[in-house]
């Protein structure tokens, strides 16, 4: 029995995760934490699960790894150089092992895992992500990511970057510049979370899209972590390598 506690319990996908967690099998939810509580009762778990806010995450993660408890991180805003402090964390006195996923919505793998193979076949490639207006940051972790793996595919392949001849422009028109690819974010009332990748190439569009119509879809990959992160290597970005990809 897995035992696991829950940071950010009473935010949308915190009370998600905990109800995923108590209806799972061999798992038992024995902590949930959330803005003001004392995180002491985090000690009684093996596997952490964080569905905060950009800036507490990382107060949160290094208080696990410094209790040497396993994280599951879905909270976005996890740049280069938080990634790269989060490794200095992990020495090899550290027990717990960290998994920061930017989506664990497992068609949304597979869209990031499908744009990042096609990508050197097109000329040109854009993102466009649609949330809910209550997010905090933009663009998100999710298309961040797919925008550096469709800028390394297409770097190792040789590729030149996408056409675009604009000379002028209202500030943020083109998107975010992500590696060379422009990043587009939406936010709008009704939608959940919502990405595709458009490529274009003579006389063609090809779009890679994935939706998310609730917070459900994404628990399945939730789950999925918090069985495999206590048999990783310190630091795992992402779930691909738990899908097989």
């Amino acid at each position: 029995m897995t035992k696991v506690g829950v940071l950010g319990a009473r935010g949308r996908m915190g009370a998600e995760v905990c109800r995923a967690v108590q209806e799972a099998d061999g798992m038992e939810l024995v902590a949930a934490v959330d803005h003001g509580d004392a995180l002491d009762a985090l000690t009684a778990a093996e596997v952490i699960v964080d569905f905060t806010n950009p800036a507490v995450v990382m107060d949160n993660l290094k208080w696990c790894v410094e209790r040497g408890l396993h994280a599951v991180v879905g909270t976005t805003g996890f740049d280069p150089s938080r990634l790269d402090t989060v490794r200095s964390w992990l020495t090899d006195d550290s027990s717990g092992n960290v998994l920061i996923a930017p989506n664990f919505g497992i068609g949304a793998v597979l869209m990031m895992h499908f744009a990042q193979q096609a990508a050197p076949f097109f000329e040109s490639v854009e993102i466009v992500e649609t949330h809910h207006p209550n997010k905090v940051d933009a663009p998100s972790g999710t298309a961040y990511r797919t925008a550096e793996l469709i800028a390394a595919a297409r770097a190792e392949a040789g590729v030149s970057p996408s056409p675009d001849a604009t000379t002028s422009e209202v500030a943020g028109a083109r998107g975010a510049d992500v590696d060379g690819v422009r990043v587009h974010a939406v936010r709008m009332s009704g939608a959940i979370a919502h990405q595709e990748v458009v490529l274009g190439g003579h006389g063609e569009l090809f779009t890679i899209r994935h939706d998310s119509m609730n917070r459900e879809s994404f628990m399945p990959g939730v789950l999925l972590a918090v069985r495999r992160v206590p048999e990783l290597d310190r630091l795992t970005i992402g779930i691909e390598a738990l899908l097989g990809l």
